[in-house]
């Protein structure tokens, strides 16, 4: 893992101290609060510092990863997150100034939470054949609880579908790739240039909402697949259900433990009904991050696959 980016933000006295830790290439969050003793995440376990961080030491990461001008990032910080180069997300925590019974911005910023983004080229080669069929992509599902893995597998998804690649003795095509990315998680963009190796064929729509941002980008850019991370909400659906009908396959996710809870949310009642997916993938963190439990075929209501 390239820390280089992440490192610039923080003051010597924190990189120190995270140059210590033995699973540095497995860093997964770097938790910072004022007066409270550092927490890192690493191979999913935690470590619990015994340096406590001053205010002035916050102060200068937020100006480091602001680029010393945090009004120019007032649109993503309202959003409670400023992506940094390399594509690793800052999460922010103060004071929520109110507007219109919205969230205009975040001042007295006192706790952060530093995660870090990482490529996993190939997770997604074990997958792949299940949802291409006759050089076209099946529209597929993760469902995944928190922190299994499922952004990774996603972007790297979106990679292959994107470039092309051999799949079980078959020359796939690549496609023209969308991505609708509303926390800059798959792309990692910054400044709108994507950190991540998304593929040859793809766009990204960085920091859109998901129920905005499929339309236009069936619109503008004439996608052939439209990759999104995380549909849950009733516009969500009828964006899906619109590119469904406008002929352009999807590939999403879901925070779920299986394919049981689809079917026990009433907001993915109509995509269900319309039969919108014919592919389901259920990771679990059971056998570590990005275990692949099963692949469910939604018309024959059967697992084509499991662990």
């Amino acid at each position: 893992m390239n820390t280089k980016d992440v490192f610039y933000i923080l003051p010597q006295s924190i990189k120190n101290i995270i140059e210590k830790i033995k699973e540095l290439e497995k860093l997964q969050e770097i938790r910072i609060k004022i007066n409270k003793p550092i927490l890192i995440y690493a191979d999913n376990k935690e470590i619990v510092t015994n340096y406590i961080v001053t205010k002035e030491e916050l102060k200068t990461i937020i100006q480091r990863i602001s680029n010393y001008s945090i009004y120019a990032f007032e649109e993503e910080i309202k959003q409670g997150y400023i992506t940094i180069k390399g594509g690793h997300r800052v999460g922010l925590c103060g004071s929520c100034v109110i507007d219109n019974n919205k969230i205009r911005t975040i001042k007295n910023i006192a706790s952060l939470n530093i995660r870090i983004c990482r490529e996993i080229a190939g997770c997604s080669k074990q997958v792949m054949p299940y949802i291409i069929e006759d050089n076209r992509i099946l529209n597929t599902i993760l469902i995944s609880p928190p922190k299994c893995g499922k952004t990774t597998l996603l972007r790297d998804i979106s990679k292959n579908i994107s470039n092309g690649m051999k799949v079980a003795n078959l020359s796939f095509v690549g496609k023209k790739v969308c991505i609708i990315d509303e926390r800059s998680e798959i792309g990692g963009c910054y400044n709108g240039i994507p950190q991540m190796d998304v593929g040859l064929r793809t766009d990204i729509l960085d920091n859109c909402l998901k129920s905005e941002g499929i339309m236009m980008a069936i619109r503008s850019m004439a996608p052939e697949v439209i990759v999104c991370d995380e549909i849950g909400t009733d516009k969500d659906m009828e964006s899906v259900l619109m590119a469904m009908n406008s002929g352009v396959n999807l590939i999403t996710t879901i925070h779920g433990a299986g394919v049981e809870d689809l079917y026990k949310r009433p907001v993915f009642k109509e995509i269900l009904e319309n039969q919108v997916f014919q592919r389901a993938i259920v990771l679990s963190g059971l056998g570590g991050v990005g275990t692949i439990e099963y692949i469910y075929d939604f018309s024959k209501k059967e697992k084509l696959w499991r662990r």
